[in-house]
């Protein structure tokens, strides 16, 4: 069973995606925002996150970027940007502060399982 962290300001979107995981066999713990998705991580290990761009305190690239800059194995773990931000821009952004995919909202069900275990190592 794998542990996936949500990192959305979003309850709504929080609830989808931990109905959705759950249901696949994830283990989903959820932060409000940047900071305290750092301090989540300092304290459980996860397989995978999940990470809103636009947030209150810590947006999704500052905290790619803070947690990429740490050492390992938080620095390794893969993280999926979700947003409903669609240029070619964004997604550079995206993978300048170290995410590994990035999807635009909203996510259709299929598809997000199937990313994330992808990129969490789990068969499809």
């Amino acid at each position: 069973m794998g542990r996936v962290l949500v990192v959305d300001d979003a309850s709504l979107v929080r609830l989808y995606y931990r109905d959705i995981l759950q249901r696949a066999g994830f283990v989903v713990d959820e932060a409000l925002n940047g900071i305290e998705a750092l301090e989540m991580l300092l304290r459980n290990p996860y397989d995978l996150l999940i990470v809103d761009v636009n947030m209150p305190k810590m947006d999704g690239l500052s905290f790619l970027a803070a947690l990429r800059g740490r050492e390992a194995p938080l620095r390794a773990i893969p993280a999926l940007v979700a947003s409903t931000e669609a240029g070619s821009v964004d997604r550079a952004a995206a993978r300048a502060a170290g995410a590994n995919f990035y999807l635009v909202k909203p996510l259709a069900e299929d598809v997000l399982i199937a990313h994330v275990k992808v990129l969490s190592g789990r068969p499809l």
